[in-house]
């Protein structure tokens, strides 16, 4: 049986996460009470269910003393015998803000409370603390499109192994914000940057004219080097704390230059060697997962534009 716990912020995209899965043939349930995990649980292993994908949403909306026994009941689950996801959507405050304002729908925690917009979210972030420290995915929907998020919830959720850890390596931009998903950032921003060439401004990393001219300069390959064994030394260490994800994520200054050559470098290197390999440009709004037999593949070849 597999148990996927879909939770976190009101406005952040729970209900698309749920309805996904549901689309995808599991049978999914909104707002659980978080006490009736194992009870449900058990009355579907017993054999009067034929489901053996489930999901469910829990939120704020939960009584306090179930949200802070969410460590405890998610060990018990763990001592049974299925497959368990906890999937933790977050978001910008500032993005939930404007939201809320746009579609003048009210705050959970602001129905039977004198509580501000601003007040119930800071407080109901603080009440799903222990699920976001525990959850094995959090996925950053502040930029995400409700059809990215579907494909999200799809590939990386519904499409995960349990016996294999899924590895993102993702550019950005810092002047968008480090991604809230994000599990170790490196910084690309001291190497030289395409951006001052008007020729290559508009260009990505992904686009041969960017790829000749980081290629130019020897310390754009020492950095990718030095990360590329960062990561591979300690990738082994991740895998044995029974960690389900793990993204790396790199970041220059508009996340359309630098960040994104040295993470299409890395994500070849990487699923030369490793399977469930994803690559994800947050600025250029692409998402791609590595075939496991990308070792076949010149992994120093120009990769095709989007």
């Amino acid at each position: 049986m597999q148990l996927v716990i879909i939770s976190g912020r009101s406005g952040s995209g729970k209900s698309i996460a749920l309805q996904a899965l549901e689309d995808l043939g599991y049978y999914a349930i909104d707002n659980l009470p978080a006490m009736l995990l194992g009870p449900l649980v058990d009355e579907l292993q017993q054999g009067r269910s034929v489901r053996s994908s489930i999901a469910v949403s829990i939120d704020a909306r939960n009584l306090p003393d179930a949200l802070a026994r969410f460590p405890e009941l998610l060990d018990d689950l763990h001592t049974r015998d299925l497959e368990c996801q906890v999937v933790y959507l977050t978001t910008d405050a500032r993005i939930l803000l404007e939201r809320y304002s746009h579609t003048r729908r009210r705050h959970p925690l602001t129905r039977d409370s004198d509580m501000t917009l601003a007040e119930a979210i800071d407080t109901e972030e603080q009440a799903l603390s222990e699920i976001r420290d525990l959850a094995d995915l959090v996925i950053d929907t502040t930029r995400l499109s409700v059809h990215e998020l579907r494909g999200r919830i799809t590939d990386q959720v519904a499409g995960h192994r349990a016996e294999q850890m899924t590895l993102t390596v993702e550019s950005f931009g810092f002047k968008r914000g480090v991604p809230l998903d994000a599990d170790i950032v490196f910084d690309a921003r001291c190497l030289p940057n395409p951006y001052w060439d008007p020729a290559l401004r508009d260009a990505t990393g992904r686009d041969p004219s960017i790829i000749a001219f980081l290629d130019g300069y020897p310390v754009v390959a020492e950095m990718h080097d030095d990360i590329l064994a960062w990561v591979e030394r300690w990738l082994p260490r991740y895998r044995t704390s029974q960690r389900s994800y793990l993204t790396v994520a790199v970041g220059c200054t508009g996340g359309q230059h630098r960040s994104v050559y040295l993470a299409e470098r890395l994500a070849a290197h990487l699923a030369a060697r490793h399977a469930g390999v994803r690559l994800r440009h947050r600025e250029l709004g692409v998402q791609i997962s590595l075939p496991d037999e990308q070792a076949s593949m010149d992994i120093d070849a120009p990769q095709e534009g989007a």
